[in-house]
């Protein structure tokens, strides 16, 4: 049994350890609150997504760590039974069938601690995170160019 589910099986991740880690005001604080056997997951994850998106800030809100880049990226979760994932990612066909095992009603994923944590599928679930994020912020920058431009063309229009 490894060492996440020797905890789990015995409890040791406490609700006192939970309430700590959503009271944090950093990443490094929320990290450092929670179980220790769950201190590796997160802090795995972090890397992860640190290095996919070395630009990106770290902050904590809705209680949890999260990255951002222009706007929010990713968040992550330790909770009482898993490890949690948001917002929901969408990805290709391929990437959405390796993470229906791990989806919950609203979409977002949900990694048990009773089994073992898939870092490569995390991974892939954080590129795909800042590649749905970068489409996002380029279609809002031609949006925004667009509406300059016809603000421009209005402007001129008024000024003959």
């Amino acid at each position: 049994m490894n060492a996440t589910r020797a905890a789990n099986a015995t409890g040791a991740t406490k609700a006192t350890e939970a309430t700590k880690a959503t009271r944090a005001d950093t990443p490094d604080a929320y990290i450092a609150a929670c179980a220790p056997e769950v201190q590796g997951i997160l802090q795995r994850i972090r890397e992860i997504v640190r290095r996919l998106a070395p630009d990106a800030q770290e902050k904590i809100s809705y209680r949890m760590p999260a990255f951002t880049l222009d706007g929010d990226l990713i968040y992550y979760a330790a909770f009482r039974k898993h490890i949690g994932i948001y917002p929901p990612v969408q990805g290709d066909a391929a990437l959405r069938r390796d993470l229906a095992p791990y989806r919950n009603e609203r979409g977002n994923l949900a990694f048990p601690l009773d089994a073992a944590i898939p870092y490569e599928l995390i991974e892939r679930v954080a590129a795909a995170r800042l590649q749905e994020h970068r489409a996002l912020l380029a279609a809002k920058a031609g949006k925004q160019a667009a509406k300059k431009a016809a603000q421009k063309k209005e402007k001129r229009a008024r000024a003959k």
